[in-house]
Formats: C-alpha cells, sequence, structure tokens
C-alpha cells in the first residue's frame, strides 16, 4: 500500500470505503442485525447511535471481529470527519512524501480505535487458524488489516509503516475470490488495490509487481463495479469507493448517478449532496451544482449535529465556483465573503482566493486578480493542494477569461 514515491491521491480513502460494512455470513444473526444498523447510523453521520449499536453488536457476539473491527472503523471515520478530511476532493491530488505532517488524532479516539482493532485482528487471526481454507475467514483478516494500514497512512501519516499491512490485505483479498469467486464483495479489495497501482509510474509498478501487488485499471475498476452492483454488506461502500474512481476518471454522469443512490439510502447524510455538488461543478454543470448545493445548505441549516470540521467554508466556496461559472458575480461574492470569513483548511481557504481572482478579472481588475491568484498558490501549496494551485497558476500572468 506503499511505495515512495507513493501516490497517495486514492491510497488514503481505498480502506475507508472498502472496510466500513464487512461481509458476515456466519455471524451471529443479531450482532450482523446491530452491526448492520450501526453503519447505517454511521453513514447517515449519526456517530452516537452507531457507537451504541456496534458496541451492542459485539456483546451479542464476542468472538466476531467483524463488530470489533467496526468500531474501530467508527472512530476512524469520527477522526476524519473532525479533521475535516472527508471530500473527494483531498483525495484528487497527489503528494510524493514518504510522511505526511498530519494534526493529531482525538486522543479518546486515537485509543478507541487502537483498542478495537487489536481485538479484531486478534479474533480475525484465530477463525483463521481455525478454518484455513475459509473464504470469510481471509475476508475477516484483509478487512482488518487493511483498516489498520488505512489508518496508519490517513490518521498517522505514516505512508511506509503500511505498507506491510496493505500487502497482506492484498494477499488476502486475493485469496477470498481464489476460494471463493462469487465474493464480488471481496473484489472491492483486489480492484482498489489494482486500481491503485495502475497510476504509479513505470518504476513503481514494477516495484509493486515484484513485492507482490497487481495492477491493471480497467481490470481494477471493473471488480469495484461489480462489487457495487453486488447485494451485500458493502455494496454501499462500492458505490462510495466509485464516486471516487468515477471522479478521477472524469466519468461524472457515472459518479453523479452514483451519489443520487447514496443520497437515497443515506438522507441525512447532507455531505453527499456537497459531494453532488462539487461533481457536478466538475462537469461543467453548473445549474446542476447549484441545485445541490442549495439543497445541500438548507439541510445543513436545519441540522443540530455537529459539523464537520471547517465544513462551512467548504459549502460556500463550492458555491460561490459554481456561480462564478455561471456568470453570477454578485451572488459569488456574497459566498466567497463567507467562505473566506468561516475558519477553514489553508487549500479551501486558497481555492476561495482562486474565485476571487477569477471575480476580480472578469471585473477588469487584474492588480488585483494577479494578487488573489498569488495568494491562492500559496495557499494551496501550503497545505499540500497541488491541484488547487496548478488551477491558479496560470491566471498569475494572463487575465482569466470565462470558458
Amino acid at each position: 500500500m506503499a511505495f515512495v514515491p507513493i501516490v497517495r491521491v486514492v491510497l488514503v480513502p481505498i480502506v475507508l470505503v472498502l472496510v466500513c460494512v464487512p461481509h458476515a455470513a456466519d455471524a451471529n444473526p443479531e450482532s450482523a442485525r446491530l452491526r448492520a444498523r450501526a453503519y447505517e447510523y454511521a453513514l447517515n453521520l449519526d456517530y452516537d447511535e452507531a457507537i451504541r449499536d456496534m458496541e451492542a453488536a459485539a456483546k451479542a457476539d464476542p468472538k466476531d471481529p467483524a463488530a470489533e473491527r467496526g468500531l474501530a472503523s467508527i472512530s476512524w471515520l469520527m477522526i476524519s470527519f473532525r479533521r475535516g478530511a472527508a471530500t473527494v476532493d483531498e483525495y484528487l491530488g497527489g503528494v510524493t512524501r514518504q510522511n505526511v505532517a498530519l494534526r493529531e488524532p482525538p486522543a479518546d479516539l486515537a485509543t478507541r480505535f487502537n483498542t478495537h482493532i487489536e481485538r479484531a485482528t486478534m479474533l480475525a487471526e484465530a477463525m483463521l487458524r481455525a478454518k484455513p481454507r475459509d473464504a470469510d475467514a481471509h475476508y475477516q483478516v484483509a478487512a482488518t488489516i487493511g483498516l489498520h494500514a488505512s489508518y496508519i497512512a490517513t490518521v498517522e501519516g505514516r505512508i511506509i509503516g503500511a505498507f506491510r499491512a496493505a500487502r497482506r490485505a492484498y494477499d488476502e483479498g486475493e485469496t477470498v475470490v481464489d476460494l471463493d469467486a462469487s465474493r464480488k464483495d471481496a473484489g472491492l479489495i483486489v480492484g482498489m488495490y489494482r486500481y491503485v497501482v495502475s497510476l504509479m509510474s513505470l518504476p513503481l509498478r514494477m516495484m509493486a509487481y515484484v513485492a507482490g501487488f497487481g495492477g491493471g485499471k480497467e481490470r481494477g475498476l471493473q471488480m469495484v463495479e461489480e462489487a457495487g452492483a453486488y447485494p451485500s454488506e458493502s455494496q454501499a461502500d462500492a458505490r462510495f469507493a466509485l464516486v471516487l474512481l468515477y471522479n478521477r476518471e472524469g466519468q461524472y454522469a457515472d459518479a453523479l448517478r452514483q451519489l443520487a443512490e447514496l443520497q437515497r439510502m443515506y438522507p441525512r447524510n447532507r455531505l453527499l449532496w456537497l459531494e453532488a455538488g462539487a461533481t457536478a461543478l466538475r462537469a461543467g454543470r453548473g445549474p446542476d451544482a447549484e441545485m445541490q448545493l442549495n439543497a445541500g445548505l438548507r439541510l445543513l441549516a436545519g441540522d443540530k449535529r455537529p459539523r464537520m470540521f471547517r465544513e462551512d467554508a467548504l459549502w460556500y466556496g463550492k458555491r460561490c465556483a459554481t456561480r462564478v461559472a455561471l456568470n453570477r458575480l454578485d451572488d459569488a461574492d456574497m459566498d466567497l465573503r463567507r467562505a473566506v470569513a468561516a475558519e477553514s483548511r489553508p487549500w479551501v481557504k486558497g481555492r476561495a482566493y482562486a474565485e476571487l481572482g477569477k471575480i476580480a478579472d472578469l471585473r477588469r481588475d487584474r492588480p488585483a486578480a494577479r494578487a488573489n491568484f498569488q495568494k491562492a498558490v500559496m495557499l494551496c501549496e501550503q497545505d499540500n493542494d497541488p491541484l488547487g494551485a496548478d488551477a491558479a497558476r496560470p491566471w498569475i500572468d494572463t487575465a482569466y477569461t470565462k470558458p
């Protein structure tokens, strides 16, 4: 899961989407029921209820690694939420660092994650020792080890430290498919890793192959699509994965179809409307983007639950960009003031300054535009957002014109 330099563009969210909801063919029925309900709560951003039901699932079947892994997964999702790192934009760019500087996670959530991932690993390994040729036993190990690898990379920022666990997760996932070709849910794990390897430069791909990772973008994407179409407890995870991959591939209509289904399934997850608006904007569908963002902002206004870290700036920054694209500069100004005034990550503020630069150019104020584009590049680079920086840089010396 890690090479030097590494393509973190898909690496970081891989296991976020693929281990949230594990397969559980042999689980205690009551544990399985509670676990399914817990994940439904989690994917609707109802984290307190999710923890309650997942703890009950673990009590219903103390030998089931899936429930312990579920508790670790929810802790990790909460860390990402509190960090404001739960959107596709976070993962469309790439880095070449061996390790990534990240804010320390909340101590209580980090402790909770480590406690439950250790228990899940112990239970999964015991299941595999008892049933060495059982596909689900291998799946439990793959999902558990994969989750730990993802946590190491995304929360601790230790990309290289995640390598061994990622390799084990990939191997176990392939074993599941070898033992039971009908397990399309396990193909999600293997498919995502294959996709990642395909993004690497030729020398790195060769290193990946030597280390035991398979590649192939088309086959990897196909395996994830098959998992998304396969009725299982991990089907929603595959849909979340496809939103990211389709955005990367420029298949925006396909991404929007997945998002529409996820909105239907998880109507309390307001961030799905943020993602739908951002995807429509990338597709050049300004009116659709504004419609999605307006609907999401209405949900946000009526939602009394905690907000994602610096969430307001994301919403208004996206709607500002949409309104600039629609040439509604006065409306864009209103959103821009909110986006810049709100507490935000540097890359979010950087992209807001890029929109401010566009507005200035469209109003024929070149000096102000140049200064704003320069500030945008500085802020995006400061927060490891090469896509944002690259999008703003050309307009420093050339006046922006609406496409």
